[in-house]
Order: C-alpha cells, then sequence, then structure tokens
C-alpha cells in the first residue's frame, strides 16, 4: 500500500487527503486503488457521515500520470480508474472537498461527484482531453451538461482551455471562493456541520437529488471504451510522447 493517500475519520468526517505534492498528486494506478479503498471504508462504516477530499495545501490534483496512465491495463473495465470512478459515482453519504492550485483532468471531473465544493483564488481547472487526443471520463460528458447546460460545458470540454475559480464559481461548478490561508478549515467545518445533521435524511435528500445514477454508470463505461480506443491512435501517441520528451 502507499502513503500518497492517506485518510482519518474525525467528527464524524472521513479525511482522504492526496499526499504526492511533489508531482503536483498526480495520481497513480495505486492512488487510485487507495481512493477506492477509502470510499468503500465511508460507506461500510457508520461513523462517517461526510467524505472530505483535500489535496496537500494549495495543491489538488494535476490529474493522471502519464507515465503510469500509458500503462493499458489501467483503463481495463475492471481496472483502478475505472473501480474508482464507479465507486464515486456510487457514494451515498455526502462529499465535500477543499481544493487549491492545479485542478486539472480527473482533479475537476471528480469534483461534478461532490455536493459542496470550495476552491481559492489560485485554483487552476482544466478538462484537456481534447488537447490530449482522448475524451472526457468520469462521467463529465453527460454530468457538467447537466450541471451547467451544453453551451458552457461545450466550451470547456471542447477547447480544454484552463479556467478559473470565478469562472468555476459563475458556471456553478463550485459554492464559494475562498481564502487561500484558511480554506481547508473552512471546508472542515462545512463537512463537519453536515456530520452533525441527522445522516439518514442527508442520504435520502442527496440520492434524490442524483435520480439518473444509472445513466452516469453507463456513460463513465462509455467514456473509458472511447478512451481507451483513442489512446491508441497515432495522433493521441504522438501528443503523449511529445509530453513525455519534455
Amino acid at each position: 500500500m502507499t502513503d500518497l493517500v492517506k485518510s482519518f475519520t474525525n467528527q464524524g468526517v472521513l479525511h482522504i487527503e492526496l499526499h504526492r505534492t511533489h508531482k503536483k498528486n498526480a495520481l497513480t494506478a495505486e492512488m487510485y486503488l487507495e481512493l477506492t479503498s477509502a470510499l468503500r471504508t465511508a460507506a461500510k462504516d457508520e461513523e462517517v457521515k461526510v467524505i472530505f477530499l483535500k489535496g496537500g495545501h494549495n495543491c489538488f490534483c494535476a490529474g493522471n500520470d502519464i507515465a503510469d496512465f500509458l500503462d493499458e491495463s489501467v483503463l481495463d473495465p475492471d481496472g483502478p480508474i475505472a473501480t474508482f470512478l464507479h465507486e464515486i459515482a456510487s457514494v451515498t453519504k455526502p462529499l465535500v472537498a477543499a481544493v487549491s492550485g492545479p485542478a486539472i483532468g480527473i482533479g475537476t471531473t471528480m469534483l461534478l461527484h461532490c455536493d459542496l465544493v470550495y476552491a481559492t483564488e489560485n485554483t487552476t481547472f482544466s478538462l484537456p482531453f481534447v488537447n490530449l487526443g482522448v475524451c472526457a471520463e468520469a462521467g463529465s460528458s453527460y454530468l457538467l451538461s447537466q450541471q451547467i447546460g451544453h453551451i458552457r460545458a461545450a466550451e470547456l470540454l471542447l477547447t480544454g482551455d484552463a479556467f478559473s475559480s470565478e469562472k468555476a464559481n459563475e458556471y456553478g461548478l463550485i459554492n464559494q471562493i475562498v481564502d487561500a490561508e484558511t480554506y481547508w478549515e473552512f471546508a472542515q467545518a462545512r463537512a463537519e456541520a453536515l456530520a452533525k445533521k441527522p445522516s439518514h435524511a442527508l442520504q435520502v435528500n442527496r440520492q434524490l437529488m442524483k435520480p439518473n445514477q444509472d445513466k452516469v454508470h453507463q456513460v463513465i463505461d462509455q467514456e473509458i471504451a472511447e478512451f481507451s480506443k483513442l489512446l491508441k491512435t497515432p495522433e493521441a501517441k504522438a501528443i503523449f510522447k511529445k509530453f513525455l520528451d519534455k
């Protein structure tokens, strides 16, 4: 097991922290397995009322570790990435995220499965899939348009341009922009406040707001299949090779 994902429970909140800041928390297959394990623990542990996702201070997640990612087995339908994506889409307890610094690729798309997202002014969001010659993941091709509308979703997914926390707030992708010095504490306080509420009522209300979960899982599978095909194209191979040769 790795120490690149740390977790502990306090005051009814399961803290899940990405801890690979020297690589800007780029996710490896092993980290995906750790994240899945933490989410499954949360599902079974009655002490856990709320899940709190965070990266290191001022560093959320720079996406996938490219070198690790090019091992095609990680994209198997039952591989570590697909398993994690289905697991986070299946979470029944409230998900709170504290975001700062880079939130690239999966660093942005996993937030679509969260309920409360707080970001700092220096957060940079990005959905660069098309620029890498691949397609969206984590159900984002469906969830993003559902959340912010087709026109705005198309702007973010088809251009792949980075965007600020101000735009994320304007588009309704985050709840609030908070101070970079205290954003962890702010988000944690919100998570702890939720954890004090009737847990069954929290979960029922959350599920009522997510009536199309079967569709989300279907889209995740479709995205992974298309992603795997695109990753093998000469265009994508050239882009990734150029990236790794930097």
